[in-house]
């Protein structure tokens, strides 16, 4: 006998019994013996015997078939749950973002920005064109946009998607990081000149030179303990603290709206009578929502470094 095999078993038939088969229409071939053939048993779990169960070879294996299908059903509807669970709650905080910001005019009331971590800053003065503010340091991943403009559709989302790879999990620790606002574009600052950036994606530019950068900032929890990139165009530095002069404004980012705002921005601080853009100074933009986020609500900033006048 093996565990899978047919078990032949024998039971005594007393005469009763045979009258009894005989009505039936069976006959037994030997008076006093009955040999039935059963199917395949199991050894017992608990109790270590192992008894002769007479069950159906094609039955098990078929009710062994649905309890696996059902099995895994249940673990695939339990780690769907998981997902669409972590799906909405990610998506929450973009489609009700919070509203960090003070509101000067309509304009800003209407915008808003995402539910997920920003640069910490405190507000140092505030009027109806832009307000001051102190920014503290924060560590940036960064990498030199192709093109000559750093608003243009396909070199920008060449370089976010470069920036990504490295925050998702492309880099030494093949850790995988959440996302922070904003993103800051920028131009490139003369040789030997620190770039400054904050909270947004920046996109800046210097005097003389014609190649823009994009930066994410990163989460404040790692610090200096960031992992290494492994792309080598992506490039991690330190923003010291610094004071900001900084302009709102909704809808989508161009070239045109950039230079724009900065002249409005550089004209108002010239009436300024306590701080003063820094010598040198370039322009830095801010945007703080995804693609899909509708233009009115939408935000936006320019921003001048800036240090105070000294009486």
């Amino acid at each position: 006998m093996n565990l899978y095999g047919s078990i032949a078993t024998t039971t005594t038939v007393t005469p009763t019994d045979s009258r009894l088969l005989r009505n039936f229409g069976h006959k037994p071939s030997r008076p006093s013996l009955i040999v039935y053939k059963s199917m395949a048993t199991r050894r017992s779990s608990t109790t270590g015997a192992s008894p002769l169960l007479r069950i159906n070879s094609n039955f098990s294996a078929l009710e062994a078939r649905v309890s696996l299908v059902f099995a895994l059903a249940t673990q695939t509807f339990s780690l769907s749950q998981r997902l669409l669970m972590e799906l909405a709650s990610e998506t929450a905080k973009y489609v009700f973002p919070s509203r960090r910001f003070e509101s000067r005019t309509l304009e800003e009331a209407l915008m808003s920005v995402p539910d997920i971590e920003t640069l910490n800053f405190k507000v140092l003065s505030r009027n109806d064109q832009y307000e001051i503010r102190e920014v503290e340091s924060y560590f940036i991943a960064e990498t030199t946009m192709p093109g000559k403009s750093g608003f243009d559709l396909n070199g920008a989302s060449k370089s976010f998607n470069v920036l990504a790879e490295y925050l998702f999990g492309k880099n030494t620790k093949e850790e995988k990081m959440e996302m922070t606002t904003p993103v800051f574009t920028s131009k490139s600052q003369s040789e030997g000149e620190k770039m400054d950036m904050t909270t947004p994606v920046i996109t800046k530019k210097a005097a003389g030179q014609d190649k823009w950068k994009m930066s994410f900032v990163m989460p404040s929890k790692y610090g200096s303990n960031l992992p290494l990139p492994k792309d080598p165009s992506v490039r991690i530095k330190e923003v010291p603290k610094k004071i900001v002069a900084v302009i709102a404004f909704s809808g989508f980012v161009s070239d045109e709206e950039v230079e724009r705002r900065e002249s409005t921005l550089r004209e108002s601080l010239k009436k300024d009578t306590e701080y003063r853009v820094k010598n040198g100074a370039s322009a830095e933009v801010a945007q703080y929502n995804p693609p899909f986020t509708l233009p009115f609500t939408r935000r936006n900033e320019v921003a001048l470094e800036v240090e105070r006048i000294q009486e």
